[in-house]
């Protein structure tokens, strides 16, 4: 299993994964043709990041994450997303190879912090966010979905 950054030929197979991870969370629709168009802008944007992980030559796994200033702490910060290992490879070690490839990443940025959202109903997701240092927050996520533009 190897990690490295994303390349637009991988974006069918990155696709997949978001549309198996959309699946299992009801705040978003699987529609593939966003995903698509959304991981371009994610590879377009210079200060996103994102990574995979490739088993055999198949990417099996992929996290994501976006530079924000904070005005609470008065530095960078990362925005961490889509996070996703296919279930067949879960277990592996791949998330936390993922994981702490992306850390790495925002030490190297200098990042103050780094955020993520996790669905309070996955259990499992969070206790291994926590077991890689994260803690919970009381501030909750709030969506204002289809801006008039």
């Amino acid at each position: 299993m190897i990690v490295r950054y994303a390349a637009y030929n991988d974006i069918p197979e990155m696709a997949n994964l978001l549309c198996e991870l959309f699946s299992i969370e009801d705040d978003f629709a699987v529609d593939a043709e966003k995903q698509c168009r959304g991981l371009k802008l994610l590879l377009d944007t210079p200060n996103a990041v994102v990574l995979i992980a490739e088993w055999d030559g198949r990417v099996v796994g992929m996290i994501s994450m976006q530079s924000l200033v904070s005005t609470a702490i008065g530095e960078h910060v990362g925005l961490i997303e889509d996070m996703i290992v296919t279930h067949s490879y879960r277990e592996k070690g791949i998330g936390s190879s993922l994981l702490e490839a992306l850390i790495a990443e925002s030490a190297k940025k200098k990042y103050g912090r780094l955020a993520l959202g996790a669905d309070n109903r996955n259990s499992g997701a969070i206790a291994f966010y926590q077991k890689h240092g994260f803690t919970t927050s009381h501030m909750g996520l709030m969506y204002r979905l289809r801006l008039s533009y």
